[in-house]
């Protein structure tokens, strides 16, 4: 567990939503070692506590991301996190992270939604371990949350429909290099993030956003030549009932925080 004084920040952000009821902590009795898993999103920040077993020990606490963020108002928010679950009697003994952009060993290079030019650069992992006092592994979020949802058997990807676009692949379960597809061209001279991102549903309505997801899912599987898809992400639930094959499933947005466990597998790593 850190210590006091890494655990909290003066002006680490709380929960706005005052309505909003405590965290219920499990009765469970749960074993270590104890993973403080954070999920980084470009609308909001949310985190949990894992068993050795992946299991929750309390349910996720949440605070918007900072708009505009920064470097430390994103680091400051994740503290405020942190102390929430303390405060909750929550331990830790390690920290993982998915970040909405491309992380490699701890240091992120883009960050489309919260601001490559604000973020490249910038040793998140350091940060955290600094402040948080605990060992810190970081991925793309794609990849942790693809980490929870993997069957770890053949050729995986896993797609995420969220702020944005993210993909994750996987290889008998190992985490494959992280490949930035959003950014790449898709269609009429926009990018997957562009036309697939949640303003882009909103603003063209759900029936022709489906449409593109199906194009993408096709082309995603001439790329990859994929065994398993799974697609995860808050605007997921758009697909259900819709007509996938059955090496298609959907995942639920809690898987955000729950590969947090996996990424501490010395067989997948970081990458």
């Amino acid at each position: 567990m850190p210590s006091k004084k890494s655990s909290t920040s003066k002006k680490a952000p709380e929960a706005k939503d005052a309505a909003t009821p405590a965290p219920k902590v499990s009765r469970a009795v749960h074993e270590g070692p104890f993973t403080l898993a954070i999920d980084i999103g470009g609308t909001g920040l949310k985190a949990s506590v894992l068993d050795k077993k992946g299991k929750m020990t309390t349910e996720r606490v949440r605070i918007d991301t900072p708009q505009p963020c920064t470097p430390k108002l994103l680091v400051d928010g994740i503290v405020g996190l942190g102390k929430q679950l303390t405060d909750l009697g929550q331990r830790w003994d390690r920290i993982s992270v998915g970040f909405p952009g491309l992380i490699r060993h701890g240091i992120i290079h883009t960050a489309p939604n919260l601001g490559t030019e604000a973020f490249a650069g910038f040793d998140l992992r350091k940060a955290l371990e600094a402040r948080l006092g605990a060992s810190v592994r970081a991925v793309n979020d794609a990849d942790m949350q693809g980490l929870a949802a993997i069957k770890g058997k053949g050729v995986e990807l896993v797609c995420t429909l969220g702020t944005g676009f993210g993909t994750a692949l996987f290889n008998d379960g190992r985490l494959q290099v992280h490949l930035e597809v959003a950014h790449l061209p898709f269609r009429k001279g926009e990018t997957y993030d562009q036309q697939l991102g949640d303003k882009a549903r909103k603003a063209e309505g759900t029936k022709k956003w489906l449409k593109r997801v199906h194009e993408a899912i096709a082309n995603m599987y001439t790329l990859t030549n994929y065994d398993h898809l799974a697609i995860g992400g808050g605007n997921a639930k758009h697909l259900e009932g819709e007509d996938l094959p059955k090496n298609i499933t959907l995942v639920d947005n809690s898987a955000g925080i729950l590969g947090g466990i996996r990424l501490w597998d010395e067989r997948v790593g970081e990458v």
